[in-house]
């Protein structure tokens, strides 16, 4: 199993854990809301932990421009 660390904003993988066995009290995951949850964790077709993330490009776009937080996707 894989935890898969993808941007939320324009897909670009993050970073990527083989683990066999996924402690998410370890990843912080276990912290989240049910809603925050949902909205964060998918797990793909392989079985594998997808959590959607932000990476410094795109963090760095939106402290650029505030006005990018009101979009779901910012970068087509």
């Amino acid at each position: 199993m894989a935890v898969i660390y993808r941007c939320r904003h324009c897909g670009n993988k993050i970073g990527e854990l083989q683990q066999s066995y996924v402690n998410e009290e370890q990843l912080g995951l276990h912290v989240l809301t049910n809603d925050e949850r949902n909205e964060m964790i998918d797990y793909n077709h392989d079985g594998n932990m997808e959590v959607k993330a932000i990476c410094d490009h795109c963090e760095e776009s939106l402290n650029r421009n505030p006005n990018y937080h009101e979009l779901d996707n910012f970068i087509q």
